[in-house]
């Protein structure tokens, strides 16, 4: 991995968590994916659901990578994996600009095309938050999908 690129296992408790800074750059979400189809080996997750989980994390990884830093990609963009004993958490968080949280709570025709893809997060996850980092810096969006 270069530099830039980390992948660490860390402990929640007794939950595993799994922590990945990425460029903020398209090529990197498949980097996303990848682990996402790791840890459905650890926890056996029906085709269909892991499906569902890559389609919600690359909408939301692919909003950091668009919209936090512009056009020059500079920054990271930051993935927390928690396996929970009956919840799949995952986290993506940027130290960009953010975004207005209104314009994602529009009716589907009327939303953009990032609007649309928190739609399509909300349609597949259980638990859904969007909004700023804690220290107020950068955009954070953490849902959750309950395991069977």
């Amino acid at each position: 991995m270069a530099a830039n690129q980390a992948m660490s296992p860390s402990t929640n408790g007794n939950s595993p968590t799994v922590r990945l800074t990425i460029p903020a750059r398209a090529e990197y979400i498949t980097l996303c994916r990848l682990a996402l189809t790791g840890i459905a080996r650890v926890r056996s997750l029906s085709d269909e659901l892991l499906a569902d989980l890559k389609l919600a994390l690359t909408e939301a990884a692919s909003n950091s990578v668009r919209h936090a830093y512009g056009d020059d990609h500079a920054g990271v963009v930051e993935i927390s994996y928690e396996l929970l004993p009956d919840r799949l958490v995952i986290e993506v968080t940027d130290e960009g600009g953010g975004f207005d949280l209104a314009e994602t709570q529009g009716a589907p025709e009327e939303l953009s095309e990032g609007g649309l893809g928190i739609a399509i997060i909300r349609a597949i996850a259980d638990e859904v938050e969007i909004g700023r980092q804690p220290d107020g810096k950068g955009s954070r969006l953490r849902f959750a999908k309950a395991l069977s």
